[in-house]
């Protein structure tokens, strides 16, 4: 089958369009046609070696995928060949065929197209821990979403309202980028690196500040997130996009009953896959009814990835972008 490599950690060069073996399901396996597949930015990450867990060279990047079902593994129960599914595989989704553990697996709904799919688990997964199990965001309560122009900023910008968030700020290093959160559903969108951000959220929140902050940009950011972060409020750290390690102080949390919190996809996908499956119950459903829209911002076939990867690191892209497979 053909496949992306990353052949040794370095710039897009490193993938390599190649023939490599298919693999074989495990007794607790799927092995899955691939339809699509997304570029996340741990992709990237991983190619540069900097990712946590990255595998050493050679390697299939890639986090999740769609596709349909060819193959099960002897003790695979609650699945079958034929089924439409979306999964986080094993070894990478950058291929023609995938495997992946049945408790990663999840059915997909008729309705939903295979590219809307690729585009779905890492950004829909994550913005709904982030903000039902995570933060678990209240009616009514404040967001504030930074990178909110990207995969997941525009999937949690709607998801926190489907939630029932009364207002959405969402921050970018682009003002270029500022239509994209506000279509879609920003409230108001602010440029972290040309505005005082924390002055302006407190202006647009008549002084109480957020209830609730998804930030994935770490250092300065995180800083100074606190300065507009409200009595109670929390703080959902979910990635570090500037390499930048933020400083905070016991201070700003315990008098105030604000929260810092952690959440990592990945670690949750190796660790505890049981706390997934309500997660893709909820997102599916939001998908089917429509509620939820995945924004693609770009497409390009499998053996365009390096390009792909390339577009997505220049910081330009907006939404998802994916990778059509099996895809006409």
């Amino acid at each position: 089958m053909k496949a992306v490599v990353v052949e040794q950690f370095g710039g897009p060069e490193m993938l390599k369009y190649t023939e490599v073996e298919k693999p074989v399901p495990a007794e607790n396996q799927v092995l899955i046609r691939v339809a699509a597949t997304s570029v996340n930015f741990a992709d990237i990450k991983s190619r540069y070696g900097t990712y946590h867990g990255a595998k050493q060279p050679p390697f299939i990047p890639g986090l999740d995928a769609a596709g349909t079902i060819e193959e099960i593994g002897g003790a695979v129960k609650g699945l079958k060949v034929g089924q439409r599914v979306i999964a986080f595989p094993k070894e990478g989704s950058y291929a023609e065929y995938v495997v992946a553990n049945e408790d990663l697996v999840f059915v997909l709904p008729d309705s939903i197209d295979f590219a809307t799919a690729a585009a779905c688990p890492i950004v829909s997964f994550t913005s709904y821990k982030l903000l039902a199990d995570v933060a678990r965001l209240q009616p009514g309560e404040i967001v504030l979403i930074h990178a909110a122009a990207g995969g997941i900023g525009t999937t949690a910008i709607q998801l926190a309202k489907i939630l029932g968030a009364s207002q959405v700020i969402g921050t970018v290093g682009n003002m270029a980028k500022a239509e994209v959160a506000l279509e879609a559903g920003a409230d108001h969108v602010i440029s972290y690196l040309d505005e005082d951000f924390p002055k302006r959220v407190l202006e647009l929140t008549n002084g109480k500040g957020v209830d609730v902050i998804l930030d994935s940009i770490a250092g300065k950011t995180s800083e100074l997130s606190m300065e507009c972060l409200a009595m109670y409020g929390r703080l959902a750290h979910f990635g570090n996009a500037s390499g930048e390690v933020g400083q905070f102080k016991t201070k700003d949390l315990h008098s105030s009953c604000r929260a810092v919190l952690g959440f990592s996809l990945g670690t949750t996908r190796n660790h505890r896959p049981q706390y997934l499956h309500a997660t893709a119950q909820e997102v599916l459903k939001h998908l089917e009814e429509g509620r939820l829209q995945i924004k693609i911002g770009k497409r390009f076939t499998l053996e365009e990835a390096a390009q792909a990867q390339e577009w997505v690191e220049s910081r330009q892209s907006t939404g998802k972008v994916v990778l059509d497979v099996h895809l006409s």
